[in-house]
């Protein structure tokens, strides 16, 4: 891995010139095994992102890799900082974001290895930052304005398809829609929870969606969940329930075709944005500058 000038205490550099117009929030398998990966430190008004961004080029695109959870994975889903990973993306030049993740299916026919492109969210945290306009001053002085953006349709449309056709493209079809339920965590839900979530009608549930889409769409950025069933929830199966090690063991089996479904559908994302994403700030009035 190639790295910029290193700089006293940090061993990687920061950098205002390295520029990139997708990003790919996921685990560091996504970004390791690329050529010329250029390891990238930002600052954020926000705090530290959950590590270096990885700056690589493919399928011709310049490419944004920052892991989720950090890249030893010592972050859980309620530490995470939510914002500095999305304000650290946008700074580095991204437009579009593709957002896999690991999820647990509501549903019989949503088993292990089912991948889910939803078109919907419902959030069920409790403790998250979930927004840039509260009001609250920032280091250098400026104060957001309380802003309520929409967001009746929380994914990019021209992401997900991109997402869908990629997947049929590599013979895995997908959920083509349905409903990411994100909760809390870190611990899985109990039977009755999960009942419960299966009972609205909703597709899959997670820990990490929310903020991220809701923040993407606060700094105008399209966001694409791509989400991979590594378990059939507690209260969608018998026995003792979901396991950490059955996610992983899951997890890893699929991992690779993830990958080509994640890399093909960056190749597949328009270089012109037409989408209602990039309109989402129109007219209002945000008290501060976005990178």
């Amino acid at each position: 891995m190639s790295e910029l000038a290193e700089t006293a205490g940090h061993g990687v550099a920061h950098s205002t010139t390295a520029r990139a117009e997708i990003g790919v929030i996921g685990g560091s398998g996504f970004y390791s095994f690329l050529r010329d990966v250029t390891e990238v430190r930002v600052d954020t008004p926000y705090g530290e992102p959950s590590d270096s961004v990885f700056l690589g080029e493919l399928e011709g695109r310049r490419v944004a890799f920052l892991p989720r959870h950090g890249r030893n994975h010592h972050l859980p889903p309620h530490r995470i900082n939510y914002r500095a990973n999305l304000w650290a993306l946008r700074s580095l030049g991204v437009r579009q974001v593709l957002a896999p993740c690991a999820v647990g299916g509501l549903r019989e026919k949503y088993g292990p290895g089912t991948l889910v492109v939803p078109d919907q969210q419902v959030d069920r945290t409790k403790s998250r930052v979930q927004t840039f306009y509260d009001g609250e001053p920032l280091p250098d002085g400026t104060l957001p304005r309380v802003v309520h953006v929409g967001f009746a349709d929380p994914y990019c449309p021209s992401g997900r398809e991109a997402a869908v056709t990629a997947a049929r493209g590599r013979g895995w079809e997908p959920v083509d829609g349905g409903t990411l339920v994100v909760v809390e965590g870190p611990r899985f839900s109990t039977r009755a929870e999960s009942r419960w979530h299966a009972a609205q009608g909703w597709s899959v549930v997670g820990m990490t969606g929310h903020p991220e889409a809701v923040l993407a769409r606060e700094l105008a950025l399209c966001y694409t969940a791509i989400a991979l069933v590594t378990d059939l929830d507690a209260g969608a199966e018998t026995g003792d329930g979901v396991s950490h090690t059955e996610v992983l063991a899951v997890f890893k089996e699929n991992v690779g075709r993830l990958r080509e479904v994640l890399f093909d559908a960056v190749g597949r994302l328009p270089k012109e944005r037409l989408c209602p994403c990039r309109n989402a700030l129109d007219g209002l009035e945000l008290g501060i500058s976005l990178p």
